[in-house]
């Protein structure tokens, strides 16, 4: 009888055992899993900031590129070759008698009463300085070419001006560069219709901090052809 007993408490003890190891080794997957679910978190948490670090520094390099730096469209600091007068002593008397300009075109100076009309216009004969230069005080950019200019730059040019406000285009024969851009006081003479330089006039100058009258009309004035 007392070695039945004695059985007993032994397979007693040996289950409570294999309980208690049993208890163990779930607290240790437990501990494992809740380890692994911590360290995956942190990991996910490190590639999400890395992704965000990373587009944050795409977004600026993409930033940088539209601002022009690779060329074209920029308006930092002054455009390489351009010409520029002192417009404090560029007249701005509305005159009737003929101004003899000291530049060709003229970018400033006395003028007639009456502007070009500068609304995107596009003009095939060459314009009155007197006029053109009131267009240039509104605050527009005028576009000029000579004969040599290819044909193909000035469709192009012509394509440009009439989308913009405060633009006109005309020849202009005789000018000393085949195709040139001048705004009030300011003017470049530029290689071709692709030059980065054409956008970064427009850019500068349309309505730029030169214009003597800016806002003012450019339409409603003399309309060539």
């Amino acid at each position: 009888m007392a070695s039945t007993q004695g059985s007993k408490n032994d397979r007693k003890t040996r289950i409570e055992e294999m309980r208690r190891a049993e208890k163990s080794r779930e607290r240790r997957v437990r501990i494992a899993v809740i380890t692994v679910a911590a360290v995956a978190v942190v990991g996910l948490a490190g590639f999400g900031t890395y992704l965000v670090s990373n587009s944050s520094s795409g977004s600026k390099s993409d930033s940088a590129a539209s601002d022009g730096k690779s060329g074209g469209g920029t308006t930092a600091g002054p455009i390489k070759g351009e010409r520029d007068w002192d417009i404090k002593k560029l007249g701005r008397t509305h005159v009737t008698t003929k101004v003899h300009y000291p530049m060709t075109p003229p970018v400033g100076g006395n003028h007639n009463q009456v502007w070009m009309d500068c609304n995107g216009n596009v003009y095939t004969k060459p314009l009155p300085d007197m006029n053109a230069v009131h267009s240039l005080e509104h605050g527009s950019v005028w576009v000029t070419y000579t004969d040599k200019a290819p044909a193909a730059d000035v469709k192009k040019l012509g394509a440009k001006v009439a989308r913009t406000p405060y633009s006109l285009m005309s020849p202009y024969p005789g000018q000393p560069g085949t195709i040139m851009l001048s705004a009030w006081g300011k003017q470049v003479t530029v290689d071709s219709a692709d030059d980065p330089r054409v956008n970064q006039f427009f850019t500068k100058y349309v309505q730029g901090p030169q214009t003597p009258e800016p806002g003012a009309a450019c339409t409603g004035g003399l309309a060539g052809q």
